[in-house]
């Protein structure tokens, strides 16, 4: 690691993950020296792929769509495609098999997608296009302020004109609606409010909470524009070309290289201190961890304001995280599989089941029928695994561990050791196997990534939790991490910034919290000179 110059470096980014790189980006953009240091041996967090699980398969250790990263402006703008970044889509967006062999079907042309739904219950295609227009009117703003530094000024002054123009306070009633509700306001029939709450489940929201119908009308348009695109050849494709961008512009990373510290000294941060006993002087520290290892760990309690501290205590963690893949010898078997297949399935009954499962895992109850969220990534990108194979996966939501009250099928302890973990994999295979008979036959192998095994390959997934913390209403926007932060990247400390999941806006692949980390640092550093 070198010493950057006799003044140190501009900034160190901790963490290379796509928040740690885009700040390293942004940053770089403006001229800033530059150092990222990683505690991995790869750089990329939790986009990453690996082929430990089969030679021939290529597999998304963790996120694998990615619809927000070509959404948000903080990694559209990065033109990342001139840097070896080629995007792959599923024939079909997602799909949701229900019912006797019936399947509800996002399709990227809106048009496809209705046409669908009517088929299922008349009406239903005509109540679908009237969505997609008002997202047509709102989305674009919508997104842009829930992606930029908080408060949202321009994107809020689109805005709210967009919503005086596509029905003004009905709209907003909707958008806050708990999703379980406005499914069934807006549709007659079960399958669109089956592709609404399937996509809210993708967070933490219980379905009938206040947050979850904004959320699931964000990520069921996101699919119905832009897709869920995934990476052609790995989720690690998407980090070497951000690796690649910011190397090329003078970032210096160095992985295998773990913070343990960050130095502060007459009230300002100074630089930070990695395992090994090295120290690197800087005037800032844009920090792509979590707030719990960030506030009280690497910085000292001494040196954070009173009021932050306090605001950690109630902080909350998103529940855990189970993910399992698989390396099968053929495509799923799905009941009546559509002619184009989807990337992402989603696996539950009904909206009321998914209520219920969701419900379970935020009161403490480790589901006995757990919502599936689930990957055919070969189908989605031919170079992930051999042809006529399949690379597939799938994760769903636990309590995190000591959290657990019990299990509604009292076969795990809820602590998720290896046992645990395995049995509830078990439980997501059979789970599979009732929509795909026969899909146990073609599991050539499996792998199981249980909460504990998730954090050690990425220390910012504490205890599973995928989300830096909570979604819920109570911890998003000017409350995220606490009410102290008021929703910006600047910790009170100067010199320090929360670039990660835990920083306004949250979780998910959009490059938004490390850019208005990096933007919060330019802009102090301009008004100290």
């Amino acid at each position: 690691m070198s010493a950057g110059s006799s003044t140190g470096w501009d900034a160190v980014v901790v963490g290379a993950g796509p928040n740690g790189l885009v700040a390293a980006n942004v940053l770089a953009d403006a001229g800033w020296r530059v150092l990222v240091l990683e505690a991995q041996p790869t750089p990329g967090g939790a986009v990453r792929s690996d082929r430990e699980l089969h030679p021939d398969f290529v597999h998304d250790t963790f996120s694998a769509f990615y619809p927000l990263a070509v959404a948000s402006r903080a990694i559209a703008d990065l033109r990342l495609e001139d840097h070896g970044l080629t995007w792959e889509h599923a024939p079909a967006v997602l799909g949701h098999p229900f019912g006797d062999g019936q399947w509800a079907v996002l399709h990227r042309d809106r048009h496809d997608t209705a046409s669908g739904l009517d088929a299922l219950r008349a009406g239903d295609g005509d109540a679908w296009l009237e969505l997609c227009a008002t997202w047509d009117r709102i989305g674009p703003a919508l997104v842009d302020g829930l992606t930029s530094p908080f408060p949202p000024v321009r994107a809020g002054a689109r805005l709210l004109p967009a919503l005086a123009r596509s029905g003004g306070l009905d709209t907003v009633r909707r958008l806050a609606t708990p999703v379980a509700s406005l499914g069934r306001e807006l549709f007659a029939g079960p399958a669109a409010p089956l592709l609404l709450n399937g996509n809210a489940g993708h967070a933490d929201f219980p379905l009938s909470s206040p947050g979850s119908g904004v959320f699931g009308v964000l990520m069921t348009m996101l699919g119905q524009t832009v897709g869920f695109p995934v990476p052609r050849g790995g989720a690690q494709q998407l980090t070497e070309s951000l690796v690649t961008r910011c190397t090329g512009l003078g970032v210096e990373l160095v992985t295998d290289a773990e913070v343990t510290g960050v130095d502060v000294r007459d009230g300002r941060v100074v630089g930070v201190r990695t395992r090994d006993g090295q120290s690197c002087a800087t005037r800032a520290v844009l920090a792509d961890v979590s707030a719990t290892h960030l506030f009280g760990r690497l910085v000292a309690e001494e040196h954070l304001p009173p009021r932050l501290m306090r605001g950690m205590r109630d902080f909350e963690l998103d529940p855990g995280t189970v993910k399992v893949d698989w390396a099968l010898s053929g495509p799923v078997p799905w009941t009546n599989r559509p002619e184009r297949a989807p990337g992402t399935v989603h696996v539950a009954d009904s909206v009321e089941e998914m209520t219920e499962t969701l419900a379970q895992v935020a009161s403490g109850v480790v589901p006995d029928r757990p919502f599936l969220l689930t990957g055919q990534m070969t189908t989605s990108d031919p170079t992930r695994s051999p042809a006529g194979t399949e690379s597939f996966w799938a994760y769903t939501h636990v309590p995190q561990p000591g959290k657990t009250r019990r299990d509604a099928a009292d076969e795990v302890t809820g602590e998720w050791g290896h046992d645990d973990a395995q049995r509830f994999a078990d439980r997501m295979q059979a789970r599979i196997e009732a929509v795909a008979p026969g899909f146990g036959d073609l599991v050539l192998e499996r792998r199981v990534l249980g909460p504990h095994e998730l954090e050690a390959r990425n220390a910012n997934l504490v205890g599973g939790a995928v989300n830096g913390g909570t979604s819920q209403l109570h911890q998003e926007l000017v409350f995220r991490p606490v009410p102290a932060m008021r929703g910006r990247a600047a910790t009170g400390v100067p010199g320090l910034y929360l670039a990660s999941a835990s920083a306004h806006p949250g979780g998910g692949v959009h490059g938004a919290a490390g850019a208005n980390a990096a933007r919060a640092a330019l802009w102090h550093q301009r008004i100290r000179r």
